[in-house]
Parts: C-alpha cells; sequence; structure tokens
C-alpha cells in the first residue's frame, strides 16, 4: 500500500486562508462597486452589462484555480467579493 502524498496530510491554514479571502473579497468588493457606480453614472443597463460580461469573462480562469491549495482562498474571496459588490450595487440603486 502507498502513502498518501504529503499536501494531503497537511492540516489546513484556517486562519491564513480565512485573512487571505477576507482581504481578498474586500478589494474585489470595492472594484466591483466602484466599477459599477461609475458606469451606472453613464448608463445603468450598461453598467449591468458590462459587469457581467466582466465576471463572466474572468470566472473560467480563476474557477481554474479553486484545486490549487493556496489559490483557492483567493478564488473563494473573489466569489464572495463580486457577490458583495453586486449587492452593494442593488443597495444603491434602490
Amino acid at each position: 500500500m502507498t502513502e498518501p502524498a504529503p499536501e494531503q496530510t497537511e492540516s489546513t491554514p484556517w486562519t491564513t486562508g480565512l485573512l487571505v479571502s477576507a482581504i481578498v473579497t474586500a478589494l474585489v468588493a470595492t472594484g466591483i462597486y466602484a466599477f459599477g457606480a461609475a458606469l451606472a453614472d453613464i448608463n445603468p443597463i450598461l453598467a449591468v452589462v458590462i459587469n457581467i460580461v466582466a465576471v463572466g469573462g474572468a470566472a473560467p480562469s480563476v474557477w481554474r484555480w479553486h484545486t490549487v491549495a493556496v489559490w483557492r482562498w483567493v478564488v473563494y474571496g473573489a466569489i464572495a467579493g463580486v457577490a458583495l459588490g453586486w449587492l452593494g450595487l442593488l443597495a444603491s440603486a434602490i
């Protein structure tokens, strides 16, 4: 019987990973909100379309990284940041 790979026996760095995710969430949410708010001043429909195209275009590349040990925290933070940024834009539009 073979031994498991070393990466499978290491413990998950929850503290560091959650900190990285929180920082990435804040950066992405701020970027999404600022980008969307600036575009909404020009044309609200244009802001929605460009935001969907930008996130939809980046999503496949970013999602490939979720299986890499360190980058998964960045991916999870980016997903949360996009959601929070869009919720912030929705809240500011109402």
